[in-house]
């Protein structure tokens, strides 16, 4: 089996914190978004290879990011775009990748933006009993939020229906962009294009793959964050952190602490009141409250009241002249 992990998007509603990093190198309590990801993928022996496709862009910075990791399967495989307006789709990038790498096994698939609470060797065991096409699905419990993935409907396990982002979900079980595709299925992935179908999300393909065979769905209970903006970056955090807080040993902190707060190396907080907030490398923050806030590498904040803001790298923001 070949694997690929996702890694191709810009991140742009993450904005400042994603312009000049992936978001799947956010810190997400000791680790990072993608470790886990590469970590399951590394211990199952049935995966051969791990492809990392991203953009032009990022490139380098997941050579580097794997090259210092220990990770020894995954390489990037980079597809030729380097902004958002010259990205082809998930589906159309899929497509080239698999010719590219001339990839012709069975084909794990996922998003390095995808937090979850299952370990992927286990969806790797649904799919090689299953013997067809099988996604991940996960009940979000909220028909608002089902509107923005593609819903699924079961039998069994086997997927009857699957609607891409419906108007009116009629149920809350969405698919989370964790995909296993048999070797003889490849092909339909140019066949699916060939057709002018709708290249942007896999969604779309897995609609159009089930109306022409079996497709098995995997449920899981636990937790699962789709990590797209900021809210669900720091549920994320908020979820690995469990309460806790977690202070880089070489960090300052004089400062009052509520729960899920992440003060990264080098960082300095003094006179402040930091709840369900994230400060960055060598970032200050002083004389401020911070509530579901992210302040990057090497910013100083001075006397504000922050909540819900995302403060730039290297930026000073205060609330007076100094």
């Amino acid at each position: 089996m070949k694997a690929i992990v996702l890694a191709g998007g810009y991140a742009t509603r993450l904005w400042p914190i994603t312009r000049n990093r992936p978001k799947m190198f956010l810190p997400v309590g000791e680790g990072t978004v993608i470790d886990d990801v590469f970590a399951d993928l590394e211990a199952d022996d049935r995966v051969e290879e791990v492809y990392v496709s991203t953009n032009e862009r990022f490139a380098d910075d997941f050579h580097e990011y794997i090259d210092d990791s220990g990770f020894e399967k995954p390489v990037v495989s980079v597809e030729e775009t380097v902004d958002e307006d010259e990205k082809f789709g998930v589906v159309g990038a899929l497509a080239q990748l698999i010719d590219r790498e001339g990839i012709d096994d069975d084909l794990l698939v996922v998003a390095g933006d995808n937090l979850i609470s299952f370990d992927l060797a286990e969806f790797g065991d649904f799919f090689r009993g299953k013997g067809t096409p099988c996604i991940a699905a996960y009940d979000v419990g909220s028909k608002e939020r089902a509107s923005s993935y593609g819903l699924v409907d079961l039998e069994g396990d086997r997927i009857v229906d699957f609607q891409e982002k419906p108007d009116e979900p009629k149920s809350t079980l969405v698919s989370i962009a964790c995909y296993a595709f048999p070797q003889e299925t490849l092909p339909e992935f140019d066949t699916y294009l060939d057709g002018e179908n709708n290249p942007d999300e896999p969604g779309w393909f897995i609609q159009w793959l089930q109306s022409r065979e079996a497709v098995h769905a995997f449920t899981f209970d636990g937790a699962w964050f789709d990590i797209g903006t900021p809210e669900s970056y720091l549920e994320a955090v908020a979820w690995k952190l469990d309460g806790e807080n977690l202070i880089a040993d070489d960090a300052t902190v004089d400062a009052e602490l509520g729960e899920n707060v992440h003060v990264m190396s080098g960082a300095t907080v003094e006179d402040s009141e930091l709840d369900r907030s994230i400060v960055f490398e060598d970032a200050t923050v002083v004389d401020s409250t911070l509530r579901e806030s992210i302040v990057d590498t090497s910013s100083h904040v001075e006397g504000l009241d922050l909540s819900g803001a995302l403060v730039g790298a290297h930026s000073r923001v205060a609330d007076r002249e100094e």
